[in-house]
């Protein structure tokens, strides 16, 4: 782990890997090395470990310290690596620990386990979670943890707590948060957590949100990257073609089965000819005719990028 504060090193594509198994659902630390490597090698600007996209909650805490050591020793200090922590504040400040101890740069903290708690108790859950680690941390809205201005800007006043990943999709309610935060004076990062973060990068970027998780760049980095590469030079053509051909259809695919916002990412990796195993229970594999639709609009997205380069 470097001494430059997490903050400061969150740039550009932000890389989720899948986490390997092998057929037999047993985890596969070579193929999952290959997986954080060759991210890292495409010019991932961060490595999420063991997150929503890695599966978290079918990881063993013991996988989960196996997973985090791995992806820390392939970047070797390229880029940061951070871990996903979760459940209910005892376990998640275990996963805490461990991630420390396996090397990671800070923490992707995830809702707490099945309740719904108040504004109040989402904000003692998070607080203690910062207090119990030295790592920076990022909280990811969604679900069950969605926030008001006014806690985000408790949040924000935590020294350890440095950003908000935003997984509801809710412009209203983020251009508030921006604006209340933006009141304390406190510097704060902000990412686009949504499933498929492209279809909406535009209209995040509108409200000063420009980090991102691309799920897409698991399994198609060079069209990831050049969309990202489109959206920040304000490329207008090559965001709205690869919206249009490529994205769009996407998501349209991705809604055609509950889990696909991971086990279609893993199947879209498997296509790429890493075999990184299948998704464990209670995820199922996506249809196989959803699978081979992938494949063309990779294909397809490719040849997108084939065309704007030739016009």
């Amino acid at each position: 782990m470097t001494s430059a504060r997490l903050a400061e090193r969150l740039d550009g594509l932000l890389f989720f890997p899948v986490t390997a198994c092998a057929s037999d659902g047993a985890l596969d630390l070579d193929a999952y090395r290959r997986h954080v490597r060759a991210g890292v090698d495409a010019g991932a600007g961060a490595v999420f470990a063991c997150c929503g996209t890695g599966e978290f909650h079918a990881l063993t805490p013991e996988e989960f310290s196996a997973c985090v050591g791995a992806a820390v020793a392939e970047t070797a200090g390229r880029v940061p690596v951070v871990a996903g922590a979760g459940y209910g504040t005892a376990l998640a400040r275990q996963f805490a620990r461990r991630a420390k101890d396996a090397g990671a740069d800070g923490l992707l903290a995830m809702p707490p386990y099945l309740v719904r708690a108040d504004q109040a108790g989402l904000l003692r859950h998070y607080t203690a979670l910062a207090d119990a680690t030295d790592l920076d941390v990022i909280v990811y809205q969604r679900d069950n943890a969605v926030f008001t201005p006014a806690t985000v800007a408790e949040l924000a006043a935590h020294p350890r707590i440095i950003g908000l990943k935003d997984g509801v999709g809710d412009l209203d309610l983020m251009q508030r948060i921006v604006s209340a935060v933006r009141r304390t004076g406190r510097d704060f990062r902000y990412f686009n957590g949504l499933p498929t973060a492209e279809l909406t990068g535009l209209a995040y970027r509108g409200i000063g949100v420009t980090l991102y998780s691309s799920a897409v760049f698991c399994f198609a980095p060079d069209i990831a990257l050049a969309f990202h590469r489109a959206l920040t030079t304000g490329d207008d053509a090559t965001v709205d073609a690869l919206i249009d051909g490529f994205y769009r259809p996407l998501v349209e695919l991705r809604n055609l089965g509950r889990g696909y916002a991971v086990s279609l990412v893993k199947a879209g990796v498997r296509l790429t000819g890493l075999d990184v195993g299948p998704v464990r229970p209670p995820l199922s594999e996506p249809d196989e005719q959803h699978v081979e639709q992938l494949a063309a609009l990779v294909e397809h997205g490719r040849a997108l990028l084939t065309a704007r380069a030739d016009a």
